[in-house]
């Protein structure tokens, strides 16, 4: 702990004096699992990326004492020593505690647990004026449930303490086949009242190929039943095999089950960032996309290095990456508007724990309940529970209709009664955007916590269209832009970084048959 302090005093320190000196700036984690574009060398920032440790585990306590830069990995290797997992835990290995709690983080247990940040018991901030202090459900209470999802502006997040439930070796997988979108969006939410489930996703392949999957921990699996693992290069990727798996099935009631390491499910879709690797495929349009070319190009097929690719290669400025949470009565309208703009399969369906407000997390449309208890009667007005529709593919090449279709997607989502996470391309107005969220509680938490010096979240997480616009001209005149030489030296990029060692040398994957 005493390593852990004196590097909160240095950043505190740092902040202190931006603060006097009314200059704004930017936190450096160090890495980064958001789409948006980056900014460019040159702007003052504040430079966290060494607070990248699990601290403590408490076994009898079920709880673990992370820093914000802790991955995921590295945080599920550290817990299930202890015979313990964070109860959400977010699909891609690389992203971060900090990043979850600071960011939007809804997983496929979230339909249960919550976001991300409801497993969190405290957090340590530095507050925009340098003061060191800690935030919980009952302690600045209002501060905690502001920064989470806040992006960072109210404040930077050094240290937290997060509940652990008991692990168990596997999770029972099963995949139920649905023939239709209406049908998968009401077995989705029928799975999520079943006691049994500890994890509810869906994947839908096309209008009339959808597969719910449930996922129950547990210490058994029949002698017979093999084990199946995704992370190792001769796996098949997951997606893939749940295709496979399910393609010849008529109904829900013809269910296939997998038994799944812990670790190996929690990391499930880490190769090929879903589906979104296969993209690779289509972009280097000569290489087949084969069960061999997938095993012999692994390294690059993991999240970490397909997120270094995108960037480096200026793709991303065409891609679209996009999660957007629905009323489930809406889901099959929404899908449909999908299918016809944008032509994106498949699509990721999580079921998420309804959100009170206000928040930046997405939160669906309200019912109003009214409940009679000994003669008094009281009215509460509650968020209802929402499906993440999760939308990730190539969009137009030309940037106009690119930018274009990404907004007319943001004002379909509003008509809908939805809303979408922030870690993306935003495109909203600023006054879209704050008709959207709440204002002026936002506005009153940064001046009650000194947040003004941070940029504000319109400010981190729109696009500025025509600074957009001005880098795509200039990225079509360079090299860069020249086929196939933007991959490739998006790849010689994540090549650099040596990330593909983090996973060859990854303690989770599972190592032999038990």
């Amino acid at each position: 702990m005493e390593r852990h302090k004196q590097a909160v005093t240095k950043i505190a320190a740092a902040v202190r004096g931006y603060f006097e000196r009314g200059e704004s700036y930017r936190i450096f984690h160090g890495s980064t699992n958001s789409t948006r574009p980056r900014p460019g060398p040159g702007h003052r920032a504040v430079d966290i990326s060494a607070l990248s440790n699990v601290l403590t585990v408490d076994r009898g306590a079920r709880t673990a004492l992370v820093e914000p830069n802790v991955p995921m990995d590295r945080l599920v290797e550290a817990t299930l020593r202890h015979g313990l997992v964070p109860p959400v835990v977010m699909e891609f290995p690389g992203i971060t505690a900090g990043g979850g709690f600071a960011g939007t983080a809804g997983e496929s247990s979230s339909f249960r647990h919550g976001f991300f940040d409801e497993t969190v018991n405290y957090v340590e901030m530095v507050l925009g004026n340098g003061d060191v202090v800690q935030a919980s459900p009952n302690e600045r209470s209002d501060l905690f449930r502001g920064a989470a999802g806040a992006v960072g502006t109210l404040g930077i997040t050094t240290l937290m303490e997060l509940n652990l439930i008991e692990a168990r070796k596997f999770v029972r997988t099963t995949y139920h086949r649905t023939n239709s979108v209406a049908e998968v969006a009401e077995r989705v939410r029928a799975e999520t009242q079943n006691p049994s489930n500890d994890y509810v996703d869906g994947i839908l392949f096309s209008k009339d190929h959808g597969v719910v999957i449930t996922g129950q921990m547990t210490d058994d699996k029949p002698a017979d039943q093999k084990i199946q693992t995704f992370s190792h290069a001769s796996d098949p990727w997951f997606y893939l095999h749940v295709q496979d798996r399910t393609k010849h099935a008529n109904t829900s009631a013809d269910t296939v089950t997998d038994y799944i390491p812990l670790a190996e499910y929690l990391f499930r879709y880490d190769r090929a960032g879903f589906w979104v690797g296969a993209q690779g495929f289509t972009y280097f349009k000569y290489v087949p996309f084969t069960s061999f070319w997938r095993w012999f190009l692994d390294d690059f097929m993991h999240t970490r290095m397909l997120y270094r690719a995108l960037h480096a290669s200026g793709e991303s400025a065409r891609f679209v990456v996009q999660d957007l949470a629905i009323p489930y009565d809406k889901a099959a309208e929404f899908v449909d508007y999908t299918t016809d703009e944008f032509g994106i399969w498949p699509l990721w369906l999580c079921p998420l724990k309804e959100t009170p407000g206000p928040t930046f997390h997405p939160t669906c449309e309200t019912e109003t309940v009214t409940a009679t208890d000994g003669g008094s009667t009281t009215t509460k007005v509650i968020p209802k529970p929402m499906l993440n529709i999760g939308v990730w593919g190539w969009g137009p090449e030309n940037h106009d209709e690119f930018i274009t279709k990404n907004r007319a997607l943001e004002d379909k989502l509003v008509q809908l009664g939805g809303r979408k996470w922030l870690y993306a391309h935003t495109y909203y107005s600023e006054p879209e955007f704050w008709q959207v969220y709440d204002k002026p509680w936002y506005q009153a938490l940064r001046e009650k916590y000194s947040a003004t010096t941070l940029p504000s979240v319109y400010d981190k997480v729109r696009i500025d269209v025509e600074a957009s616009r001005r880098e795509r001209q200039m990225w079509k005149k360079s090299l860069k832009s020249r086929w196939p030489v933007g991959g490739l030296y998006g790849i010689w990029r994540s090549i650099l970084t040596g990330d593909y060692h983090l996973h060859r040398n990854a303690e989770w994957k599972h190592k032999g048959e038990e």
